[in-house]
């Protein structure tokens, strides 16, 4: 059975030794980081698989939500607090569980639990019929087929379905890894659409089967010539 990777970042020593002392109690959990070090924990993330951090929201370094707001869309967290008046600010982001101070380890375990849970429901059934992703603290799941363009807004997306629109905070790249290579193109940093919905190409600009005109940015010419040879 695949370890789930983790972190456990906190300024407070004894939470630190505490929760790796739980972790050391859970086969599925391995270790990378138990420190209170904001920044040697963001070079794990830069450059480490890892599958879930348990982070404390008040640091002097960086606060949690603002680490968060770094790795939001490539992390998984569970936050580890003494105060709760942070629970609604937090579930905007990945957050799989909210631990209360003082935490105990069966506390801990259910919020292992909740996790791998999450992952076979989600993370593990991703296939190239639907999309799942988080919006609005709810998980959508998309039919890649309903799917007409995706937009990109700054740090959100927009995915325009037959139905709805959804807004997501994601990034282009990491949404375009989540979707069917073989399906889906980038044309412009601020649009990826489905190849099956392209009706006209002419010019630098595509005609969607729904209508829309959008323009091929300057970039990805050469990526929309090549994906048509």
């Amino acid at each position: 059975m695949k370890k789930i990777n983790c972190i456990i970042l906190d300024d407070e020593p004894f939470a630190v030794k505490l929760m790796a002392d739980y972790a050391s109690k859970v086969p599925r959990l391995n270790v990378l980081y138990a420190d209170s070090d904001v920044f040697k924990a963001i070079e794990i993330l830069n450059t480490e698989a890892v599958d879930l951090v348990f982070i404390d929201i008040q640091m002097p370094q960086l606060t949690g939500i603002e680490l968060m707001q770094m790795f939001n869309q490539k992390h998984n967290f569970v936050i580890a607090s003494a105060y709760p008046d942070y629970a609604l600010d937090v579930f905007q982001f990945h957050v799989i569980d909210y631990l209360l101070k003082p935490i105990v380890f069966n506390r801990f375990y259910q919020s292992v639990e909740k996790f791998i849970r999450w992952q076979e429901t989600f993370q593990n059934h991703q296939t190239e019929d639907f999309l799942f992703v988080k919006a609005d603290r709810k998980h959508h799941k998309i039919a890649t087929e309903n799917i007409l363009y995706i937009e990109g807004l700054k740090d959100y997306i927009r995915i325009h379905t037959k139905g709805e629109k959804v807004m997501v905070l994601e990034n282009m790249k990491d949404i375009l890894e989540k979707l069917p290579i073989n399906q889906f193109v980038r044309i412009h940093r601020s649009y990826i659409i489905p190849k099956n919905k392209i009706k006209i190409i002419e010019g630098n600009q595509i005609q969607l089967t729904s209508g829309e005109y959008l323009p091929i940015g300057e970039t990805y010419r050469k990526l929309v010539s090549d994906w048509l040879s």
